[in-house]
């Protein structure tokens, strides 16, 4: 089930940066995105990161690999209390 769900998440990316005019269309544009990426293809250009992102995603849950990404990502914040780490001076 995660290899299909990972598919189709991959599927939805790749449209999204692909198709990012009809996206575009079908959402509009998103103030976010016209004020802090550009003034007339800031929202183009956020979907497009939207796009590389859920396929990114998509493609860690469809290899399994979501466990160990959040493990990298998260670890050092979660870690850090711990006191494993040894500092030498």
């Amino acid at each position: 089930m995660k290899i299909v769900l990972g598919i189709i998440m991959m599927i939805v990316g790749i449209a999204m940066v692909v198709k990012t005019e009809t996206v575009l269309k079908i959402f509009g544009r998103m103030a976010f995105f016209e004020k802090h990426l550009g003034t007339e293809g800031g929202s183009r250009l956020g979907y497009k990161m939207i796009g590389l992102v859920v396929f990114f995603l998509g493609l860690i849950t469809a290899t399994g690999m979501v466990g160990g990404f959040m493990n990298w990502l998260l670890g050092p914040i979660f870690d850090a209390g711990s006191g494993s780490h040894s500092i030498s001076s």
